[in-house]
Formats: C-alpha cells, structure tokens, sequence
C-alpha cells in the first residue's frame, strides 16, 4: 500500500485529487473509519480531504481554540493518541458518514502534527468507532506514512505555486504567503473558474464590475480582489449606494468644506478620499441616482473629486469595484442608468454564478454554516440527516448563499427550543429546516422529481439518492470516481450507497475508471 503513495508523488494529477486520494488509501490501509487532513490556516483548521465523513465536512472551518484535541494535536511533535474514554470533545462527533441517519460518536483517534518546510503545515487524524484500533505497531507505521504525505503536500504546493507564478507573476512579493481571507467557500467548476478570472484581474488597475442576484456574495469576492492586489496593504472602503439618501450622497462619496451647507460645521472628507491609495467598492451602484452618477463619470474621466463647496480638486489614486443585482443594460434602455458610465464601470464585467449553478457547492456551504452555529451556540455536535441534505440539493436557492446561511442559522434556533440540552450531538432533519421543494430544479438535477404523498420520506430520499448518482454518472460518462467528486463524497462510500439503493450488484461489476 506505501508503494501506491508513492507512486501517487510520481503522478501527474491534480493537488487535491493526489491528496484525496493518499487519504483515502490511509483509511483504508489502517482500517479506521474516518481520516482527515486538516491544513492550518492561521487560528483555523479547515479540511482539504477526507475519507468517511459526512458530505458537508468539507466545508467546516475549525477554530483551534475551539477544540482541545485539535490543539493537543497542534502543541505536540509526536503522534498523539485519545483513549476511547477520554473526556475531550471531538471535532468530528455525528460526522462520521454512516448512511444509516444516526450521529455516530467517535471512540478511538489519533492524530499528528504534519510539517512543510520546517513548519507546521497542519495535522492528519484517524478516529474509529471500534476502540483499540490503532495498535502500537500501526501508530509507528503511520508515521512512515506521514512522511510520503508531508512529500505530497509539498509537491502539490510546489505545483499550485507554479501555476499561480506563471499566472499572476505581477502581484505582490507576499501573494502566495495569503490565503483566502475572503472565504468563498466550493469547488463547483463555474465557482473556481470566476475565481480564477478575479484572482488574474486583481493585479490590474482595472475597474471590474461584479454582476450576479442578490445573496450570491459580492462583497467577498470583492474582497478577495482587494487583498489579491498590489493595493492590498491600503484600505477597502465599502459603500451600499443603496442606503445613501440622494441628498445626503455626494457629501458622503467626495466630502465637504465647512460651510458648503447647512450643518457642515466641519471640513469632512468622503469615501474617495478615505480609499486613498486603496480600492473603493460600490455595491448596489444601480441605485445611484442620474444626478450623482454623472458627477461619479466625471470623477472616473478625470482621476479627482472636489469636495462639496470647495474651490481646489483633489487627485484620486484609486481603484473602484462596483457591484449590483440589476440587469444595468436595462436601465440603460429605461432611462435610470447612464451608458457612458456604464462603459467606464464595465471595463471588466464578472458574473457571480447563482447557488443553483454551483449544485455540487451547497453542501459545503450547509456544513460551514453549521460549523460557524456550533461553535457561538456551544453545542458538542451538530449535522444534516439524510433527508435534509436532500431537500437542501433538491431547492431552487431564490436567495443563494445569504439564504442558506439564515435558513441553516434558524434551523439550528429552532432546535434548540425542542432540546435545550447542548452536550449531544444535534442531526437537521428536513422538518427542522421547513423547505418546501422548489418548482424549479438545479441546473445539475433538471430531470429529477420527488412525488412524496404516494411514498414514505426514506423512499422519497432514496429515490433522490438515486437520481442524483444517476445523472452524475451520466455527467461523466460512467466513470465512478469523477461521479463521486461531483457529488463531494468519497468513491468507496458511493459505491456502498449505490449497491443499497440497488443501482448494482457487485462492487466488482463497477468500474472507476
């Protein structure tokens, strides 16, 4: 089994895929029930692959601070193991995937310290339901192990600093030291490849104007340009043009001098100005009115604004990113957008897609959400049942991300009401979280439907179930392990799911490539 690890490190496939799969063959070769490896992103661990957990556990950030045993993994150069009655909640209690709808707790785990360059990279656990487990000669085997995986990360780190050098080779000294602070969470294929337009935008001077329906996160990926630029050690100003009252909003973009009108006891500069050197983000810009959008084309033909009641101009050095959910040509052609300024807005367009069209994405998101609840409400555990991960994918997202985060949050409240006591591990079930199914299908599942008062709400999830493989098969001609990346779970788990739900007979009558 070491040689196929090896052999992985000679292989030229994909980072995560080589790292996923390296995880999946330490599960199986140590017979665990769950491994994840968890890389270190300043006060958080977040988990970049796994083998044996639930489909949202890939988008869970974990707060060192949080979890002693993380922090014990942390604080120790060796290996370090936990007693199967050891009193320290584990991070992955009810998150183990186990098919059946039941919050399974974790009885034997390990883990260790990962280094990179001389560095802690993050850490590696094994847990299993069994205790005694992992013997004394396993555990010094794993650390074996852990040396061809410390190789890979570095390989995979190697290659990603490559490809990023090759594209963004005009950014900043300390761009590769920075990672996602603005997190945008998914793997979706039309989610990576708007980040990775952002991410080749960012190192211009160009204006870029950020288009998608509300909810979708604009503000974020405005954010992750701003701190992938050159700019990204000035200031982020960010204005809702929508709550700026009109006579109120040329003071607030260009500022003014005392006395420019009545109340202006004080010279006061805008936001323009307090973007000195920086970027000026403004979200909803289709609500400006006709009067300020002209003076806003001016300030961008001429790089200077000039306070209200002023006699000098100021000279502007900065970048503006705009944002809006309205169709602009639209009001272009109504009258209530200006054209030219459109043109100076839209050097740079970029759409954010919908949450529908990021099918594969929604679980992620539904497991950092659930994650961030956990840890301010103070529960031990908290994660979706079946039923519920099927009604969240089978949901048309009118509001994307935003809605999600609040149905998840509301979810989690009302919960609580029911069960006040928060050292269990807590399951979402589809009642909890009261989504209807929507008339409208995802774009990924547009031949699915549930007829439910005919059947019971286990066959209604199972034929979701199988459905959802179906046309993920059919996305990939057939090919079980693109299938299983798609549908974000791990290929040895789908091929278990499919054999219950009937879709084969024997696990040696498929084949993964």
């Amino acid at each position: 089994m070491l040689d196929l690890l090896i052999a992985d490190l000679a292989t030229e496939i994909p980072g995560p895929l080589r790292l996923q799969r390296m995880v999946h063959l330490l599960a199986r070769h140590f017979g665990c029930d769950a491994a994840g490896l968890l890389k270190l992103d300043d006060t958080v661990l977040r988990i970049v692959a796994a083998s044996g957990l639930g489909h949202d556990t890939l988008g869970r950030h974990f707060v060192i601070a949080d979890h002693p045993r993380l922090n014990r993994i942390l604080s120790s150069s060796n290996l370090t193991r936990f007693e199967p009655h050891c009193g320290l909640p584990d991070p992955y209690d009810g998150l183990l995937d186990d098919k059946l709808g039941q919050p399974l707790p974790v009885h034997d785990c390990v883990g260790i310290t990962l280094q990179a360059q001389g560095t802690p990279w993050g850490i590696l656990t094994l847990d299993a339901l069994r205790p005694g487990t992992f013997s004394t000669s396993m555990l010094i085997e794993l650390k074996h192990w852990c040396l061809v995986l410390e190789s890979a990360i570095r390989i995979s780190e190697l290659e990603e600093e490559n490809r990023s050098l090759r594209l963004l080779s005009t950014l900043p000294p300390d761009y590769l030291s920075r990672h996602n602070s603005a997190a945008i969470i998914g793997n979706s294929k039309p989610l990576q490849e708007v980040i990775q337009l952002l991410d080749t935008v960012a190192s211009s001077e160009l204006p870029v104007l950020l288009l998608g329906e509300t909810g979708v996160g604009k503000e974020l990926f405005a954010q992750r340009l701003h701190q992938r630029s050159p700019r990204h050690n000035s200031p982020l100003i960010y204005v809702n043009c929508a709550a700026l009252p009109e006579s109120l909003a040329e003071s607030e973009l260009f500022g003014h001098v005392k006395g420019a009108f009545s109340g202006a006891h004080e010279n006061r500069a805008g936001r323009f100005e307090a973007a000195q050197g920086g970027t000026l983000f403004l979200d909803e810009i289709g609500e400006l009115s006709l009067t300020i959008q002209a003076k806003l084309l001016r300030t961008l033909q001429n790089g200077e604004i000039q306070r209200l009641g002023a006699d000098h101009p100021i000279k502007l050095n900065v970048r503006l990113v705009a944002a809006t959910n309205r169709d602009l040509s639209q009001q272009i052609a109504q009258g209530g957008f200006r054209a030219d300024l459109f043109h100076r807005l839209s050097v740079f367009p970029l759409t954010i897609p919908a949450l529908r069209e990021r099918h594969q994405d929604i679980l992620l998101l539904a497991g950092h959400f659930l994650e961030i609840n956990r840890s301010r409400l103070g529960l031990r555990g908290i994660r979706l049942s079946p039923d519920a991960e099927a009604a969240l994918l089978a949901y048309h997202w009118p509001g994307n991300v935003r809605e999600l985060e609040h149905l998840i949050s509301r979810a989690t409240i009302r919960l609580l009401v029911d069960t006040p006591e928060r050292n269990q591990i807590f399951t979402l079930s589809a009642d909890n979280l009261n989504l209807l199914p929507s008339i409208h299908q995802p774009v990924a599942a547009t031949s699915m439907a549930i007829d439910p008062p005919r059947q019971s709400l286990r066959q209604s999830v199972e034929q979701l179930q199988s459905q959802l493989i179906r046309q993920a098969l059919e996305d990939t001609t057939g090919n079980w392990s693109q299938a299983a990346r798609q549908l974000g779970i791990d290929p040895s788990n789908l091929h278990k799911l499919a054999s219950k739900l009937g879709l084969k007979t024997r696990s040696e009558s498929l084949s993964d490539d």
